[in-house]
């Protein structure tokens, strides 16, 4: 019985296997989905990897009750092994295994698999913000931003709603450019472009005005009222705001883990078709957002983060950013020549 989007679903799921994973012939293919996932784009991905030729598993299992290590207790030892032995993984899940044991097994030194981080997501949403891009002039998009990015030395952020935040980038350290899994590694949905700054230079504050995601109870989803960290010299150490500042103040005491204080990235937000929807996967490519993220530190930042219980990520809205003094985006609106008319022909800026 066909269901609403079928078709355009179908074609979302072919450009994120041929397209954003160069999926091949007799490759392995795992498709991984928890039970609060949405079934319908790991079996549309499935049908479209088999028909490309690949030996497909679908791991649909239990929903953890939070992110990476935090959900390790509660995932099943088969999971475990199947991710490690594939050539492409796919992940669906809506508590993430990104970032857990299995996760870093496979991915901290990658040597053969290549993944694409796609939690949460909605079959609508995977249309909006893969199916419907243009991904040729969003990858040259991307690419000139990273370069533009890799070349500051000093920046700064700011938003309406009160962020002032400034630090220094590190020559060599990458500047991950998300949506294409061609190598082995960790990759995730494109519009998003992050990166390490060098992490005892982070001072400012940071106001969270879109959302906040940390896992099980501390997915916040939409924002009610602003979150306000205050950092200084890479780690956060006053949280203020409102009924949701007074929560996360007690859930990061409860975790108990220095590592979580810890700035871990910061990223750009540049998907065409994403809207705030409480989802973190769509929310922190929110078009001219910029998102930080707490505790892990990822490895392929290369950093000097370290390691912690989990890992948490909050998107300010309409930014601005500077480069070297030199404003590049204002509230969300482009100012550089060749990105302004890069986003005019995605149809983003007028």
């Amino acid at each position: 019985m066909p269901s609403n989007l079928d078709l355009e679903l179908a074609v979302a799921a072919h450009k994120v296997l041929a397209d954003l994973c160069d999926l091949k012939k007799g490759e392995t293919l795992l498709i991984t989905i928890d039970s609060a996932g949405h079934w319908s784009l790991a079996e549309e991905t499935a049908k479209a990897g088999e028909a490309m030729g690949a030996k497909v598993m679908v791991a649909w299992h239990s929903t953890a009750p939070g992110y990476g290590r935090a959900g390790d207790p509660y995932l099943p030892d088969c999971l475990a092994a199947a991710i490690p032995e594939c050539d492409v993984w796919v992940e669906y899940d809506n508590q993430w295994l990104l970032y857990g044991s299995a996760w870093e097994e496979a991915l901290s030194t990658p040597k053969r698999v290549r993944n694409l981080f796609m939690g949460g997501l909605s079959p609508e949403q995977i249309i909006r913000t893969v199916g419907k891009v243009d991904l040729h002039l969003q990858e040259e998009f991307q690419a000139f931003l990273v370069e533009l990015t890799g070349n500051a030395s000093r920046m700064r952020i700011t938003t309406p709603a009160g962020t002032d935040i400034s630090f220094d980038n590190v020559a060599g350290r990458p500047v991950t450019n998300e949506g294409w899994a061609r190598s082995p590694g960790a990759h995730f949905l494109l519009g998003q472009i992050g990166w390490a700054p060098l992490e005892e230079s982070i001072s400012g504050t940071i106001v969270f005005d879109g959302s906040f995601s940390g896992g099980g109870d501390a997915d916040l989803g939409v924002l009610q009222h602003p979150i306000k960290f205050e950092v200084k010299d890479g780690k956060w150490h006053d949280i203020a705001g409102g009924p949701e500042a007074t929560f996360l103040r007690g859930w990061f005491d409860r975790l108990n883990d220095a590592g979580m204080r810890n700035v871990a990235h910061v990223c750009y937000g540049f998907n065409p078709g994403a809207r705030l929807s409480g989802l973190c996967t769509e929310d922190e490519r929110v078009w001219g957002s910029t998102e930080w993220g707490f505790g892990y530190q990822g490895p392929f930042f290369a950093g000097a983060g370290g390691p912690a219980v989990t890992h948490v990520d909050g998107i300010c809205l309409n930014s601005s950013i500077w480069m070297d003094e030199q404003q590049i985006m204002d509230c969300g609106r482009l100012l550089e020549p060749t990105l302004a008319e890069l986003a005019r022909g995605m149809g983003k800026q007028s």
